[in-house]
């Protein structure tokens, strides 16, 4: 199994070898301006050969691997769910403008979209009998017990990016998804 993103993957082969991480490569893609992630070509279109026939240059196809790399090593940890600290601040202005302070986010996934779930996030005044709460930042996710298993070790971010802001997840529980990264299976 390969352990690196290489210039010579097609986007397919990315995906399909690091689903775990399909979200994150997906979003940094994109924020590159390779706006090609989960179109047709790319089941058969190298990297290199994307971004190109796209007009970047050899400079800017190494620095998109050595980011996409970095996305490949970074430590999970898997006894918990977590956010990072500028989603937290995110959720948190949301709930001010919603007049919602000190509510929790309710974290779950449904069955949808082209590789079988989507992951759900709500307003969650408090948690639930059947949930567990785990806290990061200071601030509750409440998780029906249901659903811990194949959420654990997720993290949740904020990125803004070229197509758009928004919260990304990363789940290591994760054994395929979709060429957008919108969808996983497990």
């Amino acid at each position: 199994m390969k352990n690196e993103i290489t210039r010579e993957m097609t986007i397919e082969e990315i995906f399909s070898t690091f689903p775990q991480k399909s979200q994150k490569i997906a979003q940094e893609m994109s924020n590159a301006g390779l706006h090609c992630v989960g179109c047709g070509a790319a089941t058969w279109e190298t990297l290199e050969t994307g971004m190109l026939s796209h007009g970047y240059a050899e400079e800017e196809i190494a620095k998109l691997l050595k980011r996409l790399n970095a996305i490949l090593v970074e430590e999970v940890n898997l006894s918990t769910i977590s956010m990072t600290p500028k989603a937290v601040q995110k959720y948190q202005e949301i709930l001010e403008d919603e007049g919602k302070l000190g509510w929790g986010l309710r974290f779950e996934d449904k069955a949808a979209g082209c590789s079988g779930f989507e992951y759900v996030l709500d307003y969650s005044e408090k948690a639930e009998p059947d949930d567990t709460v785990f806290v990061s930042e200071g601030l509750e996710i409440h998780v029906n017990n249901d659903f811990v298993e194949r959420l654990m070790g997720s993290v949740i971010d904020f990125v803004d990016g070229l197509n758009g802001s928004g919260f990304k997840i990363t789940n290591p529980n994760v054994k395929g998804s979709c060429g957008c990264g919108k969808s996983q299976s497990y």
